[in-house]
């Protein structure tokens, strides 16, 4: 995070995320000290910065291996985050949570529980336990910041990773273009899993992302039962693009409808920000040298897998 910090004056595009002068007097104080080893331009760390303001001094945060992990520690192992804080070795920390909850409660003290992890620990390794909070009516607030691949050993396919991508495990050559596959539904997944409030955010739109996170809060808080919002944290690094371009990329995603903003509570779906006229979708992936080797006919085709996922959730809206 110091670095992050320490850049912002001469790639100042991270403070250039919107956010009304409202939320931004509402928010409850920096509780991510300086001196993390997070990459310039890392969309966890606003992501996690954020979302701790904004739910205040009374939350437990809970993370495991991944970039998330170290944005909260320093080299020595100490932790940066103004919280209570808990570190798990499995990769992901939905179980423990309950624990952590459910003895919060037996205390009689009223603290959000927070789980703060990847999509490698989430759509993949720690899916069952993700989706078991949720099935068991848990409430614990759950933000997955997805970045669309394993980034600890390197750039890695993830269950996230979407079509066309280049990574170390889906290269780019003669017999192989890249993920052959399309990401997983993670939200979707959540909702049929019994999740109270599920939304999807981005770091482009802090206004929007700010009020999901109070918004799980006010869920839990009632004991409806689990939150997951799951936002979007582009990566310099895995995606190839300029540290000072993060907040231009994921702007693109929602502009283009290929990351829609939507929140779903009691079975109803709201779009929570519309495009006046999506962009092409062409625009994202050609701002990424992940996607360089696309072909015209591969662009379409997620062209076209975009325009379904959207009639689908503008139908439900």
């Amino acid at each position: 995070m110091g670095r992050l910090q320490r850049r912002r004056g001469k790639q100042g595009n991270l403070r250039r995320a919107k956010m009304s002068k409202q939320v931004e007097k509402e928010m409850r104080g920096e509780l991510v000290a300086e001196g993390g080893p997070l990459c310039p331009g890392c969309g966890a760390s606003l992501a996690l910065q954020y979302a701790l303001n904004a739910l205040g001094k009374n939350t437990v945060l809970l993370t495991a291996p991944g970039c998330a992990c170290m944005g909260t520690l320093t080299f020595d192992l100490q932790t940066l985050v103004k919280v209570p804080q808990i570190f798990t070795l499995f990769e992901n920390p939905a179980a423990p949570a309950t624990g952590v909850k459910a003895g919060l409660d037996r205390k009689g003290m009223e603290m959000n529980v927070l789980c703060f992890i990847g999509d490698g620990g989430t759509v993949d390794l720690g899916l069952g336990g993700v989706t078991g909070v949720a099935e068991r009516g848990d409430p614990v607030i759950y933000i997955c910041y997805d970045n669309e691949a394993y980034m600890n050993t390197g750039i890695q396919r993830s269950g996230a990773t979407p079509y066309g991508a280049w990574t170390m495990t889906t290269p780019v050559g003669k017999n192989l273009k890249g993920k052959g596959r399309f990401g997983k539904d993670m939200p979707g997944i959540m909702v049929s899993s019994g999740a109270a409030y599920v939304a999807t955010a981005s770091i482009a739109y802090i206004d929007d992302y700010v009020q999901k996170v109070r918004r799980a809060e006010e869920v839990t808080a009632n004991d409806e039962g689990m939150a997951y919002i799951h936002v979007q944290a582009p990566c310099p690094t895995g995606w190839r693009f300029q540290t000072k371009e993060t907040i231009k990329v994921a702007r693109l995603a929602v502009q283009s409808g290929l990351w829609p903003l939507y929140e779903i509570h009691e079975g109803k779906y709201r779009l929570t920000r519309r495009p006046k006229e999506r962009a092409p979708v062409r625009e994202y992936l050609e701002a990424q040298g992940r996607f360089r080797h696309l072909s015209d006919e591969q662009k379409d085709l997620i062209q076209a897998h975009v325009d379904e996922v959207w009639r689908k959730i503008d139908e439900a809206n």
